[in-house]
């Protein structure tokens, strides 16, 4: 799908805050409410807005642990790979399950409320699989930057 300037501005102006109307977003991209309107849902048909969230705050909810797990394999076959995606996608706690080039195979992002919770994940998901060779936990100190936003930029 083409972008023009105008959808680029529309899409950084959802990306600041998905809550805002049709006419905030015309205004502030200097458009017709119905013209914005109109690229709006298509920005969300065609697939270019995956999806609009409300962004938790994980301490808020009693997850105050944040982790990322490297995750090796035994096997790379497309029937073991798409188990353990399949496994992954099944797991609340998985706030990201990136498939990465390199030493390892998966990259995930967990949040859990505390080491025993992640202990039992751990058994469930890593030891007790079979086909994982090997993991790294890493423990998130503090997030220095937190978000989904993509990088947009106009040829302006």
């Amino acid at each position: 799908m083409e972008l023009d300037d105008f959808d680029l501005q529309i899409l950084q102006s959802l990306q600041e805050d998905n809550q805002r109307t049709s006419q905030e977003v015309a205004q502030r991209v200097n458009l017709s409410p119905v013209s914005c309107l109109r690229r709006m849902k298509r920005l969300r048909e065609s697939g270019v807005v995956l999806g609009d969230v409300s962004v938790v705050d994980p301490a808020a909810v009693g997850r105050g642990i944040m982790m990322v797990v490297l995750v090796t394999l035994e096997s790379e076959r497309a029937d073991k790979l798409d188990h353990f995606k399949r496994a992954m996608l099944g797991a609340p706690e998985i706030m990201q399950c990136l498939s990465v080039t390199g030493e390892v195979d998966f990259v995930l992002t967990l949040t859990m409320r505390d080491m025993d919770e992640y202990e039992v994940f751990a058994q469930r998901h890593f030891w007790g699989n079979p086909n994982v060779k090997r993991f790294s936990t890493l423990v998130v100190m503090n997030r220095a930057k937190y978000g989904m936003t993509v990088p947009v930029s106009t040829s302006a």
